[in-house]
């Protein structure tokens, strides 16, 4: 399987930002071919131990099937959409895409 975190910082930090952007996830990311696990969330700030990242304000976490659903998903016209229709929010994204099994 293949794990697919992405970790969105926008330029427009606000809560209602914030849950625009995991709506749009769930809109557009969440119905495609292959996928295992779908989740989107916000940042838990009151997590604060020296280890926790906190640049970030929405993650996506996607678990797929295999590498081809994964990159069926990147080339879906919804995956696009999304991308379109947010991209001028986002300030940084940062992708952690590994291949992963389940216990």
């Amino acid at each position: 399987m293949l794990a697919h975190n992405v970790f969105f910082s926008l330029k427009d930090k606000s809560p209602a930002a914030r849950a625009k952007l995991v709506a749009a996830c769930k809109t557009y990311l969440v119905k495609h071919p292959g996928i295992v696990f779908f989740a989107c969330g916000t940042l838990a700030e009151e997590l604060a131990r020296p280890v926790n990242d906190h640049d970030f304000d929405v993650s996506l976490h996607v678990v797929f099937d295999s590498i081809a659903s994964h990159d069926l998903y990147q080339d879906a016209p919804l995956h696009h959409q999304f991308v379109n229709e947010n991209k001028d929010g986002w300030a940084t994204v940062r992708v952690f895409d590994s291949v992963v099994e389940s216990a």
